[in-house]
């Protein structure tokens, strides 16, 4: 140990006499030591004189580098750090800083199972990250390490009482704070109840940031939600500060910065600072000399949305906002000035990822480490849709067999540093031409940062179509990689991400084992049509098409996106017609205007051929109009956009079919389709509930009491009236199609009982009925009411649980 004190020093005693046969959860504010201190003593001989070899996983790359330095310095042991791009580990490494995603690659195989350390320590678990979730989860079920968990604002006895589940070794909290000064607390809204917000934020900074310079002595730091802000601010503040500006440094902390860059903000300086920073400050890193803290109180966080994780603007919960205070008050008295209304209703803590974000990582990663992820015992139980989807999507793309085990084609994808839809569209590549785009363009994609900026110069824009003339995002940045810097006709680059994107290029390559695959001419536009179709072919929601009377807004029968500003898609070019169609490899969500949910942004789009999208095999034909007896006129429809409209022999037996598709989508008998599905939603509710028995035991004689599906009770009703030509059909009438069901005198009491929607005074919703579960489902539809309903405004339904969805929040209404 070193003579400096640190607040967790005071555990010492008691962490060596627990740590031999106890997990260990460490509760203890950021800055306390943690970190430093915690490894040390793990290393420690033990009672036989043998050294444990310790493995620490940290949430991000910064503070690896940062901690392995720091420790290295503070012990003879050999300290080494594991991360993309760069290891310095070797079998004499006593103490390993490693990221969560290097942390499972090692657990499933790539270093023997962790066999090789004794102890393994998560560090700041609160942050509640999937793969320190699922890390955990799969050393819970091994059984093989010590385990040593430690957070600063999550509750220790949670975390305890999830490791004694252990049958040999249960777990013990240790808490100790760290010394906090006192911190005054201003809020700089002009209202109580305003939430953060992004607009006129850099405004308020400048504000902000004046009155912490002349209120406090110390360094300055400053919450912002992501690299964008960040380089915005530093800009906007680089003047106001007025006869100052010349003597304050103002800095960038985020994930992306170099290694110089950082050595900078993390070691004292002399001279005055302001450092504006993502949530990388939160925890993890000591930033030395900071007095002042301000707080936009904004964050990017991952969330679920249309079976997708996507990244958007959010609030930051009232947990991280008491973190990002407590850096004011580390080493003296301080200032806090947070950019919202003291009454803003903020969550009291950031839901974790597993909860919040699609489950197809977590599933492979889990299934490649030889368990099942819906079968391992987790600190929150995981949501069953999102289990379900994530086992649908990965039998879709072969990375899990039927039995939910890892196939050869997942283990494949497992390995790839990129998010499992890039490594996936890799995989299925059709030749080494394709194969060498996919993998530019993904690692660009997997790169954080904004590579270039649209110039606004039309001679510019005229240059950069000349050098890229297809007016594609996804080529742009493909040729960004392999471009030499002098060669793009672009003045805004960031370089350094460009860079960072070239060496993930080169490990994917070197992983595929195809490391000199030659480069695809970008030129050819038969390679781009191929590329496209294999695409589309391996993920066909990626393809959008323009909505009929919003060029601005594309679909594809699940989903809609807006052309965000940075796309070259749709931009004019002289002589060019404009491609109605695109690839969509990357959104943002944001927020939208009143009581809209959220707005999603296509920011890298390919263009394609509607011809494309048809050589794909996308779409649905459905029938308009029979030409003659054996004949009829057939539209192939995408996204509610004719693709072709063709003539088509019909065989008897696809008649029916086609009727069906016809009447599902309202091409006929409009209205019909949704009035049968209610009356079988009703149905199937009624015969789970044990009204077919009721009525049976009542003397009521009904025909069957077998589940229904729409489309097979209309083959079924079609068939039964003789229909096997259009013409037969054009006999029939609407109340042919009718489903009896219920019967009346009991359809009534039925539907008050279990109504479909409920309208209240300023909120109508619809309602869905799990019965197995015995859960009722009340989902937004329209409304000024920003909370949810409450329980006694609702109908009896006594003995079920009931939950109301509005966008991406679900809550229980009790």
């Amino acid at each position: 140990m070193t003579s400096l004190s640190l607040p967790i020093d005071t555990l010492y005693a008691e962490f060596k006499a627990a740590y031999p046969s106890h997990h260990l959860v460490i509760e203890s504010d950021t800055g306390s030591g943690k970190s430093t201190r915690l490894p040390l003593w793990c290393a420690e001989p033990d009672v036989q004189g043998k050294r444990p070899r310790v493995l620490v996983v940290e949430p991000r790359r910064v503070a690896c580098l940062a901690l392995a330095e720091y420790v290295q310095g503070l012990t003879d042991l050999k300290v080494g750090y594991a991360i993309r791009f760069d290891c310095t580990v070797t079998l004499d490494t006593q103490i390993v800083f490693v990221t969560p995603g290097i942390a499972l690659r090692w657990l499933s195989g790539d270093m023997a199972g962790l066999g090789e350390f004794d102890t393994l320590m998560i560090d700041e678990f609160h942050e509640r990250r999937w793969d320190t979730d699922l890390l955990l989860a799969l050393l819970k079920h091994r059984d093989r390490h010590r385990l040593l968990l430690t957070s600063a604002t999550l509750s220790g006895e949670v975390l305890c009482n999830y490791l004694s589940d252990n049958k040999h070794v249960n777990a013990i909290c240790l808490q100790t704070q760290g010394k906090r000064f006192h911190v005054e607390l201003r809020y700089l809204a002009s209202e109580s109840h305003h939430l953060p917000d992004i607009r006129g934020l850099e405004e308020r900074l400048v504000v902000a940031l004046k009155q912490a310079l002349q209120d406090t002595q110390g360094d300055i730091l400053v919450f912002l939600p992501g690299k964008r802000e960040i380089t915005a601010a530093i800009h906007k503040c680089r003047g106001p500060l007025g006869e100052l500006d010349e003597q304050i440094s103002l800095l960038a902390l985020h994930g992306s910065i170099g290694a110089e860059e950082q050595v900078q903000v993390l070691r004292a300086s002399s001279s005055r600072r302001v450092i504006f920073a993502t949530n990388i400050a939160e925890t993890s890193l000591t930033i030395p000399g900071i007095t002042g803290v301000i707080d936009s109180g904004l964050e990017r966080r991952t969330h679920q949305r249309n079976g997708r994780t996507v990244l958007s603007l959010s609030h930051i919960s009232k947990a991280s906002s008491e973190q990002r205070m407590g850096r004011a008050g580390r080493t003296q008295v301080g200032l806090c000035i947070r950019l919202w209304g003291k009454a803003a209703p903020l969550l009291a803590a950031t839901p974790p990822e597993l909860q919040r974000e699609e489950l197809v990582e977590p599933m492979l990663a889990a299934a490649c480490a030889g368990a099942e992820l819906a079968q391992l015992d987790f600190v929150d139980p995981l949501p069953a849709k999102s289990l379900e989807k994530a086992s649908a999507k990965l039998m879709l793309i072969g990375a899990l067999d039927q039995l939910g085990r890892v196939t050869s084609h997942g283990q494949r994808l497992f390995p790839l540093p990129i998010d499992t839809q890039f490594a996936h569209l890799i995989s299925v590549m059709p030749d080494g031409d394709c194969l060498d785009l996919m993998i530019d363009l993904a690692a660009a994609l997997t790169t954080p940062g904004q590579f270039y900026r649209l110039p606004k110069d039309e001679a510019e824009r005229l240059t950069l179509l000349q050098w890229e003339p297809f007016g594609c995002d996804a080529y742009t940045l493909i040729k960004l990689l392999r471009c030499h810097d002098d060669e793009i006709p672009l003045v805004e680059l960031n370089l350094q991400a460009i860079e960072e994107a070239r060496r993930l290029a080169k490990q994917i390559r070197a992983a595929l084992e195809c490391p000199s695959l030659p480069k695809a001419d970008l030129s050819d536009p038969l390679l781009r049509r191929t590329w496209a179709i294999a695409v589309m072919q391996a993920l066909p929601e990626l393809a959008f098409i323009c909505r009929l009377k919003r060029d601005n807004a594309l679909g594809n029968g699940i989903s809609e996106v807006l052309i965000a500003r940075e796309s070259r898609f749709h931009l004019p070019q002289d002589g060019v017609t404009l491609p109605i169609a695109a690839l969509v490899f990357d959104q943002h969500a944001t927020p939208g205007r009143g009581v809209k949910q959220t707005l999603n942004l296509a920011l890298c789009m390919a263009p394609v051929d509607k011809s494309w999208l048809l050589a794909a095999g996308l779409g649905q034909d459905r029938v308009t109009e029979q030409l003659s007896l054996d004949e009829v006129c057939v539209e192939r429809v995408y996204a509610g956009r004719v693709l072709e409209v063709r003539s088509e022999r019909v065989e008897p037996q696809n008649v029916i079919q086609a009727m069906i598709t016809s009447i599902a989508e309202g091409l006929v008998f409009p209205g019909i389709a949704e009035a049968v599905r209610q009356d079988i939603d009703a149905w199937n509710i009624w015969v789970k509930l044990g009204g077919y028995e009721e009525a049976k035991a009542a003397g009521i004689c009904l025909a069957s009491p077998d589940i229904v599906v729409f489309e097979e009770f209309l083959a079924h009703r079609l068939s039964t009236l003789g229909v096997e030509s259009i013409a037969d059909f054009e006999l029939i009438e609407a109340e042919d199609l009718q489903f009896e069901g219920i019967p009346d005198w009991l359809r009534q009491e039925f539907d008050q009982a279990y109504p479909r929607e409920v309208i209240l005074s300023d909120l109508r919703m619809s309602v869905s009925y799990q019965v197995k579960g015995r859960w009722v489902e009340l989902t937004y539809l329209s409304g000024q009411r920003k909370s949810g309903p409450k329980r006694w405004e609702l109908p009896r339904w006594q003995g079920w649980r009931v939950r109301y969805k509005k966008a991406s929040r679900v809550i229980d209404v009790v």
